[in-house]
């Protein structure tokens, strides 16, 4: 009986906790009234906060409301991983990231 282990080991994915912190409309491109809402979701992870592109499934609007929501992601190079309530996993584009501001304490 032979063991065999890969020479190369991928680290596991690494999901984390995140925190909608702003919640606007995408600027469409034109007056089309066909044209489907999408939202510039902003995501803070760790010390990066991310703008990612939301485009909700049969036109809901929940994540209008969705500001301070905690839940798990998976940052990728170009994309954020999350799953639904239903447990379905869905990816969002990363359009941009930047550090976190850290938040001023007042005395």
């Amino acid at each position: 009986m032979t063991t065999t282990f890969p020479a190369f080991c991928e680290p596991a994915a690494k999901w984390e906790v995140a925190t909608i912190t702003d919640v606007k409309t995408h600027p469409t491109a034109g007056d089309n009234a066909l044209d489907v809402v999408r939202y510039d979701v902003s995501v803070k992870v760790g010390n990066t906060v991310y703008l990612v592109l939301y485009t909700p499934p049969l036109g809901m609007t929940t994540v209008k409301y969705a500001g301070g929501r905690q839940l798990l992601v998976l940052v990728e190079k170009k994309t954020i991983k999350y799953n639904d309530i239903l447990g379905q996993s869905l990816e969002v584009p990363i359009i941009s990231q930047k550090p976190a501001r850290e938040a001023k304490q007042t005395n």
